[in-house]
Parts: C-alpha cells; sequence; structure tokens
C-alpha cells in the first residue's frame, strides 16, 4: 500500500475549514478540491503536499513513486469521486467528499486498493448537512446512547437500499443503419467499439432509398421504446441514409461512410447535407463509437465513466511511454 490517503472534496465542510481559515462552508470546489494525507497514526495524519510525496520516494514492490505516479493517482482519485457523485445524484443524495488509498501489485502496477463505504464519504441527501447519513453523525456524539446508535443504524442501512438503485434509469440504444449488406464488416467494427463501452447496440439493414418507408418504420420504433437513442448512418455513394434520418428525427445522427475506393468523391454526399439537418460524419468505426458514448454519457453515469476511465488509461500509456523513453540510454 502506498502510505497517502488521497481526499476529493467538492463542498467545503468538516477538517478543511479548520485548515482554511475564511473559506465558508459550503463553498464549491470546480474541479474538484483534491488534498493527499500521509498515514502517521501517531501524528493524526498530517496533510501533504505532492512535492513531499515524491521527494519521499517510496518504493513499493520495487515501483518507486515519483511525479508520474503522483499524477496518475491524482487523476483517478477525482475520477472515482466524480462517477460516484453521478451515481449518487440519481438519488438525489450529494457526495460531499470522500478518501480513498492506492497500492501497488507485483507487476509494478498502481491499484485502487480500498474499500470505499460510509467510512470512506461524506452524504448529504438533497444536499442538506442537517440530514447526513455518514460517520460524521457517529463523530458529533457526545455521550453516546442507544437512541442515537439506532439513528446511525438506521443511516447505514438507508445507504445500503440505495445502493440497489444506483444504475440509471433510461434504457438507451445505438442503432447502426447500414444501407448494404455489404457494409457489415465496418458496422461489426463500430459494433464492436460501442460495445466495449458498454453501449447497447442494434445492427440494422435498410436502405433510404429503395426502402423509404421500411427505413422511417425501423426509425420510429426505437424512438417508441428508448429514452436515450443515437442511430449511425452507414452508406457509400450517394448517402441519403444519413441525411432522411436527421430529417426525420429529433435523435442525434452519426454518418460514418465505409471505406471506399471512391471515398474523396463520395464523402461529400455525407458532409454537404441539405439545411436544417444536423448529422455529423466521422470517417472510422472507432470515432462513431466514441461520439455515440459521449451523447449517451450525458445521460448515463456509467458510460460517462467508461469514456474518463479510456482517456485516463490512453494518458497513463502516453506517460509511461514518456517514462521509458526517458530513462532509455541511447
Amino acid at each position: 500500500m502506498v502510505p497517502i490517503e488521497w481526499v476529493s472534496r467538492r463542498l467545503a465542510t468538516g477538517s478543511f475549514l479548520k485548515r482554511n481559515e475564511g473559506v465558508p462552508e459550503g463553498f464549491r470546489f470546480t474541479p474538484p478540491k483534491q488534498e493527499t494525507f500521509f498515514k502517521d497514526d501517531a501524528n493524526h495524519d498530517p496533510q501533504w503536499s505532492e512535492e513531499q510525496i515524491v521527494c519521499a520516494k517510496f518504493n513499493i514492490n520495487g515501483l518507486v513513486i515519483g511525479q508520474d505516479e503522483v499524477d496518475y493517482m491524482r487523476k483517478c482519485t477525482i475520477l472515482v469521486f466524480e462517477i460516484l457523485e453521478k451515481a449518487w445524484a440519481l438519488r438525489d443524495c450529494a457526495l460531499i467528499d470522500m478518501k480513498i488509498e492506492f497500492g501497488v501489485d507485483k507487476e509494478g502496477n498502481i491499484l485502487l486498493a480500498d474499500v470505499i463505504d460510509s467510512d470512506s464519504w461524506r452524504l448529504w441527501p438533497s444536499g442538506d448537512k442537517r440530514l447526513m447519513v455518514d460517520k460524521q453523525v457517529y463523530r458529533n456524539l457526545t455521550n453516546v446512547t442507544a437512541a442515537d446508535l439506532d439513528t446511525v443504524k438506521r443511516n447505514f442501512t438507508w445507504i445500503k437500499d440505495q445502493l440497489d438503485h444506483l444504475r440509471p434509469t433510461i434504457h438507451h440504444k445505438v442503432v447502426v443503419f447500414m444501407g448494404s449488406p455489404a457494409d457489415q464488416e465496418h458496422c461489426l467494427k463500430i459494433a464492436k467499439a460501442a460495445r466495449e463501452l458498454g453501449l447497447d447496440v442494434d445492427l440494422r439493414v435498410t436502405s433510404a432509398h429503395k426502402a423509404t418507408e421500411e427505413t422511417l418504420r425501423i426509425m420510429q420504433q426505437y424512438e417508441d421504446t428508448h429514452g436515450a437513442l443515437v442511430f449511425i448512418a452507414v452508406a457509400g455513394r450517394s448517402n441519403g441514409l444519413g441525411p432522411v434520418l436527421s430529417g426525420n428525427t429529433s435523435y442525434p445522427v452519426i454518418n460514418c461512410p465505409p471505406p471506399a475506393e471512391r471515398l474523396p468523391q463520395d464523402i461529400w454526399s455525407s458532409l454537404s447535407v441539405p439545411s436544417g439537418l444536423g448529422c455529423a460524419t466521422v470517417l472510422y468505426p472507432d470515432s462513431a463509437a466514441l461520439m455515440a458514448a459521449q451523447i449517451i454519457g450525458l445521460q448515463d453515469y456509467l458510460v460517462w465513466g467508461r469514456l474518463r476511465a479510456k482517456q485516463l488509461d490512453m494518458a497513463a500509456g502516453l506517460r509511461q511511454a514518456d517514462k521509458k523513453l526517458r530513462t532509455l540510454k541511447v
């Protein structure tokens, strides 16, 4: 374990107010405030700066904790907080602050290594401090009575019951329309990338030119049964599929034409759409999946969280490559 507690705060309260005179309770941090504390019970876990952590040169399972590792743990800490904040918002409950810790495995990978529960976070239903349901209720007691312990138990039971309802309530769907069965390989790549991001994907074959009524009928079926919806149109040559869908729905439409020898000429039918239409155009399957995930992620924090985690992993990969290059003896 890395002997550091990583704390994220959305609102100023508790010990932060004691250490930062003049900041009013409830001051909102945007982005979340991040603090670090050295785990030292004898000295009441003193606050440490990032510079102190780097200079301590902790060696955990052969990994020396330097600036790269500190940067990763900081970003991961804030990501975990923001995902859980969105989850609790579904229950009209504000996540005020929380702490997590990290460890290093035998391969030198930094891992979130902590239990996240009511000993880790501060929760205020409806954003009201008077309704707090976390361990602070117990901390504030001067004399502990049986009634007080019942209150603490009820709060923990309330949190346990809420955990069953933290999944997004809006059912989403990403529908990939292909103008021809010949486009199936391209569409399968879109579906694979989308599903890796947690998206629910359907593949359909229809032509806006050859079967206009059927295309619109299929589209309307999805509109009537899903709250969060994205259409992806895969059509080459003269792309009527994307524009026709866009002209008949209020949901987002993404053009992702299949690769072709005549792509420079064919792409204009996807880019130069009639006025009043808002369908976007991307060329690569993973780009279409990412754009769909960004749209769905506005209403589904699990998809949003996967996107943020993907960004964190890409940044970490670049840092590792850079670190390896810096230490390479040429």
